[in-house]
């Protein structure tokens, strides 16, 4: 993934450029391209070319101080990472470091072939997740002003009808809240999985001995499961994006119900806690439903997970579906944290969350994507709850006949 990688050392002494060369040439199945700039000037007009993958900068650089060529790099907007090199370790320069905005900080007598090259790659991992939550408020900006400017074009063309026109400035004022909201969501919720990623990548990096390899794993998947947060969060974004646009669609096809139910209990087997199980029941087996596959999907994955979330480790959850002549119900049964009965009238709104559940991680937008999948699927949801003794949902839908199956514009979530 990251090979022929390009690397720039800022240093003044050519014996630590020598070294690093050698300490680079010493990291296995990686290729690095290593080049070097021998004084401050230099090396910043080395950086503002952002040519490029990573800088090591050396903390004295003759009279200038390498910080400052840090502060310089992040004021014109380079998203590099820069890593700082230095001869001592200090936790005061180590500090400085972090507040300068540096990627990282190393002791080059203590660096490692191993060290190394953990440190660029795990670098250039972050420095992309950054790039990429850029990326996506940059996309939602355009699609607001492409809003504003359908909105532009709408008042002019029905300036005789007044209702409409409120009704096309009250959906411009939705999807400007929900901007605002994805902003001051997005930059709440990415901060705990992100710092979470950072700390696990520092402590990793010193983790390089064989007898830390248990310490190594901890740290490993505790970056792993703060990734699987920040996709959580990205995938509701995306899917109320595609509700808003009305790219979501109710395509009925024919499948069976009870081992699409078991698929999605192996699925979730991953993410449940120590000694839970999801207990699968149903009142029939091996029978066919005529239903939307992927929006039932969602609409179950989406309740079992927040059913595992809110529920202690050992709580078992249940998952009944039971088939009558017209209807397919589905009970997800938990018994967690509840719902307090002041909120439960709430629960279903975009971004709203619980008073007991924010120091859970989430959104607050799953259920309000599970209401809009039920809708389309002209079935209805309900639940029943109590702090402290769990929650019960339940999801109604009516089947439709085998024949009206269509394969046409389907466009899964």
């Amino acid at each position: 993934m990251y090979k022929d990688s390009k690397i720039l050392l800022i240093d003044d002494d050519e014996e630590d450029f020598l070294l690093t060369r050698d300490v680079i040439s010493q990291i296995q199945n990686k290729r690095y391209h290593l080049d070097w700039s021998s004084n401050y000037d230099e090396g910043k007009k080395q950086i503002f070319k952002n040519e490029h993958d990573v800088y090591l900068i050396d903390y004295r650089l003759g009279n200038s101080v390498g910080l400052e060529l840090i502060r310089e790099a992040i004021a014109e907007g380079i998203d590099t990472p820069l890593i700082v090199l230095t001869g001592v370790k200090d936790s005061q320069i180590d500090e400085e470091s972090e507040k300068a905005g540096a990627a990282d900080y190393l002791v080059k007598g203590e660096l490692t072939p191993e060290l190394l090259d953990r440190s660029i790659r795990y670098c250039i991992a972050h420095a992309k997740i950054l790039k990429q939550i850029r990326e996506l408020n940059i996309e939602l900006e355009k699609r607001v002003e492409r809003r504003t400017e359908a909105l532009a074009t709408a008042i002019h063309e029905l300036a005789n009808s007044q209702q409409h026109l409120q009704k096309t400035l009250s959906r411009e004022r939705e999807l400007n809240e929900l901007k605002s909201r994805f902003v001051t969501t997005a930059s709440h919720e990415f901060r705990t999985p992100l710092a979470t990623i950072l700390s696990s990548i520092s402590l990793v990096a010193h983790y390089d001995r064989e007898y830390d390899s248990d310490k190594r794993l901890k740290h490993i998947n505790r970056i792993k499961s703060a990734i699987a947060n920040l996709t959580e969060i990205l995938n509701d974004f995306l899917s109320i994006g595609k509700l808003e646009e009305g790219l979501v669609r109710n395509n009925p096809e024919e499948f069976e119900i009870v081992s699409f139910s078991k698929t999605i209990v192996n699925e979730l087997k991953n993410i449940t806690k120590e000694n839970q199980q999801i207990i699968l029941s149903h009142n029939t087996e091996n029978v066919s439903v005529v239903l939307d596959k992927q929006l039932l999907k969602n609409i179950v994955i989406n309740l079992l997970s927040n059913a595992i979330k809110y529920s202690p480790a050992g709580k078992n959850i249940e998952f009944k579906t039971a088939i009558s002549e017209k209807l397919l119900l589905i009970n997800i049964i938990d018994r967690g944290i509840g719902i307090p009965e002041e909120d439960q009238k709430h629960l279903f709104e975009r971004f709203f969350r619980a008073k007991n559940s924010t120091n859970i991680q989430g959104t607050g937008l799953g259920l309000n994507i599970v209401k809009k999948y039920v809708d389309l699927m002209e079935g209805k949801i309900s639940f029943i709850s109590a702090v402290n003794e769990g929650a019960t949902f339940t999801v109604s839908l009516p089947l439709r006949k085998k024949d009206c199956c269509s394969d046409n514009n389907h466009l899964p979530d």
